[in-house]
């Protein structure tokens, strides 16, 4: 279990985090999605025992990561900004590898080379970025982590790749129960991979849940109406979180219980009104509207 309490971390007096508290289950898939300059890679690099806290807690199984030589033993993390020395080459470092970490498997290492096609005698210097990223994969599943750290985990890989390294990911999380935190802003591959999602923004927390939960408090409507109501009339009755005019008909997002906000709807004689599945880009930028960023607040 992972626990965040007020957890803050500023740089040079300007904060980057602003008193987080968060929960991650062990054996989860754990997504992290927000605006750029969120907190997400900070928050990752804290996990890692990188930086340290300015306020609050960061713990794992009740330990603090900081300066924890037990507890930084258990992960591994991936960084966006992944370095590997020029020079090496991914057999070179899975040597190194094996005699840093007691649980390194080295069936498991030849295996996912043969798998991942990486040419494991190249020299890292002379590898594309994809493919730099793949040995970096590599090296980091081969030790056999409890805990797994990935920032932008899927950036510059081709699609086979990608999926091959996610069923891979989720291999893990199956047999091991490993647990999961990882960074993207690829929206899609975090519906289709994550079992929870933290949105962050400006270093506070918009919304935690879980995916296959998100749609039973956030849905879009659409509705066409003989003569269009006024919106503050509809928001007397139904927590709207965005809207769209269009001639008659009337497209929103709000907040609660279907049924309730369909018979809302209804008193009010639409023509037609129909719910609308949201996708998790949806869920997104309305969540991130609600919270002031959107694109007419950026532009204007």
């Amino acid at each position: 279990m992972i626990e965040l309490k007020g957890l803050r971390k500023s740089f040079g007096g300007t904060p980057a985090l602003n008193g987080l508290d968060l929960s991650i289950h062990t054996g989860s898939i754990f997504g992290l999605v927000g605006s750029n300059g969120a907190g997400k890679s900070t928050l990752l690099r804290i996990l890692a025992g990188v930086y340290r806290p300015t306020d609050g807690e960061a713990l794992i199984d009740s330990q603090p990561v900081w300066e924890n030589k037990t507890v930084k033993a258990r992960l591994r993390f991936l960084p966006d900004d992944l370095w590997l020395p020029p020079q090496s080459s991914v057999l070179e470092m899975g040597k190194r590898f094996s005699g840093l970490y007691p649980t390194w498997d080295e069936d498991f290492f030849l295996q996912l080379c043969a798998m991942l096609l990486v040419n494991e005698k190249a020299r890292f210097g002379t590898l594309s970025k994809g493919n730099r990223r793949q040995a970096g994969m590599i090296l980091t599943l081969s030790s056999r982590p409890e805990l797994l750290l990935l920032d932008e985990p899927f950036d510059g890989l081709d699609p086979v790749v990608r999926h091959l390294t996610k069923r891979l990911i989720a291999d893990e999380v199956a047999s091991r129960r490993m647990t999961v935190v990882l960074a993207s802003h690829n929206l899609r591959e975090m519906e289709d991979f994550c079992d929870s999602l933290a949105l962050l923004h400006k270093g506070g927390l918009v919304l935690e849940q879980e995916l296959d939960e998100r749609n039973l408090y956030l849905h879009q409507f659409q509705a066409v109406f003989p003569e269009m109501p006024e919106i503050a009339a509809l928001k007397e009755k139904i927590c709207i979180t965005s809207f769209d005019k269009n001639g008659s008909m009337l497209t929103f997002v709000a907040r609660g219980r279907e049924e309730e906000i369909l018979e809302a709807l209804d008193s009010f004689s639409p023509t037609f009104r129909e719910s609308v599945p949201l996708s998790l880009e949806e869920v997104f930028i309305s969540e991130m509207e609600a919270a002031g960023y959107d694109i007419d607040n950026i532009l204007g």
